[in-house]
């Protein structure tokens, strides 16, 4: 079962540099509709407040936005190519114009190998440390296994001077 667009974001956020580990599809692929989201309303916002470098309609804050997300987003498809018992040097296949990314594109789309591998364990089997919790019936997805990725983060009371 797929995993939700708020956790999968969040996930996906708060391992900005995190290169180990396994990352399913819908955590990918969420991902990667949120930073799109984003990049699009920040052209948006650039040109609506016409602070655009030039003609083509790039602004501070797409740039801005731009380099925030790229170390989330090569992260996140590093655990991705992990699921597929790949090692993350593959994302530089996408420098070979067209059928690079095409090779990637596919590599994204494709579902990981079934049960641990050399990368960690299955996400699909379970939440958060993956293994072997699942049933025999196939991948499962429990929200309790989640039940803290959207609450505020918490910060140690500290006495004051």
């Amino acid at each position: 079962m797929q995993m939700p667009f708020a956790i999968a974001v969040q996930k996906c956020l708060s391992n900005y540099v995190t290169f180990s580990g396994r990352a399913q599809r819908s955590e990918y692929w969420w991902s990667v509709l949120f930073v799109v989201l984003v990049c699009v309303a920040a052209a948006i916002l650039d040109n609506l407040l016409g602070i655009t470098f030039d003609d083509d309609g790039d602004g501070p804050l797409q740039t801005l936005v731009g380099f925030a997300v790229l170390a989330p987003m090569i992260s996140v498809a590093v655990r991705r190519l992990h699921d597929l018992d790949r090692s993350g040097w593959w994302w530089w296949i996408q420098l070979i114009p067209i059928i690079g990314f095409i090779i990637y594109l596919v590599f994204a789309c494709t579902r990981g190998t079934e049960g641990p591998n050399r990368f960690g364990a299955d996400p699909l089997r379970s939440g958060r440390g993956g293994g072997s919790g699942g049933q025999s019936g196939g991948p499962r997805f429990d929200p309790a296994d989640f039940d803290d990725a959207l609450t505020p983060s918490r910060v140690p009371n500290v006495p004051k001077d």
